[in-house]
């Protein structure tokens, strides 16, 4: 399936449109619909879920600039977006009973706010998790404004995973074995939903390469063969750019690279993190650039932690047999004043395999939600170690915030800022961050298994 620079580029750009409302204020006004789709992935169709009418929209705003998103539920079940890696107000982050009611089917909600921080973003349910984003309901948010100069070419590839039978059938999103294990991966690999992709760039041009991972399980090790690539920003923050060995890449983490394409030459995308590399995707020089400099990122503008000053936590990601029984646990309060006493729970699975802190999300029966794991006063600086005692990795993901990963004794990394980073079997890895957006967050393992089977806790700050 050969993909021109184009279909990458704009695929979901219809959506953006920027209508002048009343007021001073010019916001960008986007309508996404969930539904069905029969999403052509093997031989027969596949019965995905999607945003609008093509798989992985793409959409594109200016930083700060103030974005509403109404989303129209025509799914049979409900659902709701998070906005993975924005530092947005609690109200818009999309978890169900924590910071809204979910959207019911027929239901439309609008999601509003004004992105402060450039970069790659990506949005997906927080709704039955594992079946929503299984099926492919997922998109790419693009934050403009964070290059000295543009880049020849900008292209997204969205890595995902498919559960899909020869008959294109889905297969079950969650197995307890895997549940208790690394996971249940997919049997089709794809990039924006083709399997091993041909894509178009410029030749003997700066190009701009957006690595989204939107699987629920699998964690990549990506590399680049046939081109020089560096890395110049992780989770759509930009670092000072190194060159890529490979890197790996968990379930809703990003990185975006920036290559100098060859004449002719095709250049590809691989995963090592297999028995044998895996080609992901192929990307075909075709018409040569003008531009010969290489761009670059302004630095990220993010709160810097006060280390002398910080709270201190050790928070254990460990097996568990059973979630405990919560139903002496105090209410949750949307931001928008409703108290919800029955919350009948963000986890659909029947059984708890993992805690954080020796605490497990409650399965189905709990309808109160645990109390929170820890609680900040507003501004101040919190340094979390985190500690995998599992024999299995885990990308831990923070909700509203965003973290600089200051050391890890195990896999080696540098120091960066990122929402959502790996701990591997064995490791410490300590981060930091302000916790300066009040409000009922999200901690939890972005392995949508693991969250869903216990590995998953909320904390407040005042």
């Amino acid at each position: 399936m050969n993909l021109s620079r184009r279909d990458v580029l704009t695929t979901g750009a219809a959506l953006l449109a920027s209508p002048a409302l009343a007021g001073p204020a010019v916001v960008d006004a986007v309508k996404l619909r969930a539904n069905d789709y029969p999403l052509r992935l093997t031989t027969r169709p596949t019965p995905a879920w999607i945003y609008n009418d093509a798989p992985f929209p793409v959409l594109r705003v200016a930083r700060e600039r103030e974005l509403a998103v109404e989303l129209k539920n025509s799914l049979k079940e409900h659902t709701s977006i998070h906005w993975h890696g924005l530092r947005i107000p609690n109200a818009m982050d999309g978890v169900p009973y924590v910071t809204q009611q979910p959207v019911q089917p027929g239901e439309q909600f609008t999601y509003r706010f004004a992105p402060p921080d450039t970069g790659t973003y990506l949005f997906h349910p927080h709704c039955n998790t594992s079946e929503q984003l299984g099926r492919g309901l997922a998109g790419v948010l693009v934050v403009e404004g964070d290059e000295t100069a543009p880049f020849d070419g900008d292209v997204v590839c969205i890595i995902k995973d498919w559960r899909v039978a020869p008959d294109g059938s889905f297969l079950p999103f969650v197995t307890p074995a895997g549940a208790a294990r690394a996971g249940t991966f997919g049997a089709l690999r794809t990039v924006n939903a083709h399997a091993s992709p041909a894509i178009d760039v410029p030749a003997e041009a700066n190009v701009r390469l957006r690595l989204v991972n939107a699987d629920s399980t699998r964690i990549a090790e990506l590399g680049v063969e046939g081109a020089h690539a560096m890395v110049i920003a992780i989770d759509g923050h930009a670092v000072p750019p190194f060159a890529l060995q490979s890197w790996r890449l968990g379930p809703a983490m990003r990185l975006d690279l920036a290559i100098r394409t060859p004449a002719a030459r095709p250049v590809r995308l691989v995963d090592y993190f297999a028995a044998e590399p895996v080609t992901l995707a192929t990307f075909v020089p075709r018409e040569p650039a003008k531009r010969k400099r290489m761009p670059s990122l302004h630095s990220a503008k993010l709160p810097e932690p006060d280390l002398s000053r910080a709270k201190f936590h050790t928070l254990a990601l460990s097996t568990s047999a059973a979630a405990p029984d919560y139903a002496a646990a105090p209410d949750v309060v949307l931001p928008d004043g409703t108290r919800i006493a029955l919350a009948d729970t963000l986890c659909l699975a029947q059984r708890s395999f993992w805690s954080i802190d020796g605490q497990s999300w409650p399965v189905t029966g709990h309808r109160h939600l645990p109390p929170p794991l820890i609680q900040f006063k507003r501004g101040q600086t919190a340094v979390i170690e985190l500690f995998n005692t599992t024999p299995h990795p885990h990308p831990m993901h923070l909700h509203g915030h965003t973290f600089k990963v200051l050391s890890a004794n195990k896999y080696p990394r540098p120091v960066h800022w990122a929402d959502t980073v790996l701990v591997m079997p064995d490791e410490r890895v300590r981060i930091a961050f302000v916790a300066d957006n009040p409000g009922n967050w999200m901690i939890h393992c972005h392995i949508i298994e693991h969250q869903d089977t216990g590995m998953m806790a909320w904390f407040r700050v005042a």
